[in-house]
């Protein structure tokens, strides 16, 4: 039987940064159910960070990543964002809107109609009553970040096994014992990164669920619109979250921003949910949707108060959990790395008390 100190279970972006970080204090095995690290919610990422993004306890996660990101800081030889922006719009029904999302953000541009057409040239100018611009929004190279992720961990001695979904987990005298399809791996302490299959990993350890719900979140590529260059165009997007749109390789990558709540599995598109975001995407733009030529969907796992769920289980010994990141597992996953080792090592976190608090599982045994 192998006999790590710690056992991450999840081998999307969440865990595998964490059991990277994790490695340089002790010795690490990550575990993944899939043949593939980065299989699910990771590999299907719209691969952009914005600073913005989420509630206050996201936004601190966000600038706490950012440097990181911005560096490589180990992960990568160079830095893993590169220029994009975003461009919310918003027609005079969702002027509140647009002033609410402005309130609580920083770093935007208050843009006038023209200004935002000059931007993205297909958007319908008389759709259009105001935008803003996040000029700092940046792609990130996912799949570099991964890897990045993955070398350090081996690098530094951690193990990676695939193909090993997790059937049983208890524990005795100190220990978690791990059993997969094919072998039993022990440790005093596991992380539970299992993304939408956190909750359901949880209960196999005894452990109390915190409410994860999965919910699937779509999109498709489209050609490029004829006539136009898109490489340069800043992510757009409705600012109810209605629908988006992001230059891809030289394509359009269109969501229609869907968040239908449904179980842990891998993830398809559903047809109408395309047909109806795409219309709403078609109404802002001058120019009408083509075939699509590829399609796809993600699973992105909320906890009720839709924040993210990191910290020691306060019944379970030595189950910690790392899960809940919604859509913004990939942009924070540096900071809560960094908050996985700090807490799993007995050492003191870069983030203040106050985030730590409002990320721990004990917030939900206080309910």
């Amino acid at each position: 039987m192998t006999q790590p100190d710690i056992i991450v279970i999840g081998g999307g972006i969440a865990g595998t940064s964490a059991a990277a970080q994790l490695a340089e204090h002790a010795d690490v095995l990550l575990l993944e159910a899939e043949p593939q690290f980065g299989y699910h919610a990771t590999g299907r990422s719209a691969a952009i960070f914005i600073r913005n993004y989420g509630n206050a306890v996201l936004r601190a996660l966000n600038a706490a990543s950012a440097p990181v990101l911005q560096s490589g800081a180990g992960i990568s030889d160079t830095g893993l964002l590169s220029p994009r922006g975003e461009l919310l719009i918003a027609g005079e029904e969702d002027i509140t809107d647009l002033e609410n999302y402005a309130r609580e953000a920083t770093g935007l541009e208050h843009l006038r109609p023209d200004q935002a057409v000059e931007l993205v040239p297909i958007l319908r100018k008389e759709r259009i009553a105001a935008a803003i611009l996040e000029p700092d929004a940046q792609d990130i190279d996912v799949d570099r970040l991964l890897q990045g992720y993955l070398r350090l961990l081996r690098g530094r001695g951690g193990k990676t096994v695939t193909n090993s979904p997790v059937c049983n987990l208890t524990r005795d005298n100190g220990l978690w014992r791990v059993t997969t399809k094919e072998t039993e791996y022990s440790a005093p302490v596991i992380v539970n990164a299992g993304g939408a299959w956190a909750d359901q990993i949880a209960q196999i350890a005894g452990a109390a669920p915190v409410g994860l719900t999965p919910m699937r979140r779509s999109a498709v590529l489209l050609d490029a619109p004829q006539g136009y260059d898109i490489d340069r165009w800043p992510l757009f997007a409705s600012v109810t979250e209605s629908w988006y749109a992001k230059p891809d390789a030289g394509k359009l990558l269109i969501s229609p921003a869907d968040e239908d709540p449904t179980h842990p599995h891998d993830a398809w598109p559903d047809d109408m949910v395309l047909a109806e975001g795409l219309h709403r995407y078609e109404q802002a733009v001058i120019v009408p949707v083509t075939r699509p030529t590829h399609s796809w969907a993600g699973l992105r796992s909320f906890t009720p108060d839709r924040t993210p769920v990191v910290g020691f289980d306060p019944e379970q010994e030595g189950f910690f959990w790392l899960a809940g990141q919604g859509g913004y597992g990939v942009q924070t996953s540096p900071a809560l790395a960094a908050l996985c080792a700090a807490l799993c090592t007995d050492k003191t976190p870069d983030l203040s008390a106050e985030i730590v608090a409002e990320l721990s599982p004990a917030r939900f045994a206080r309910e």
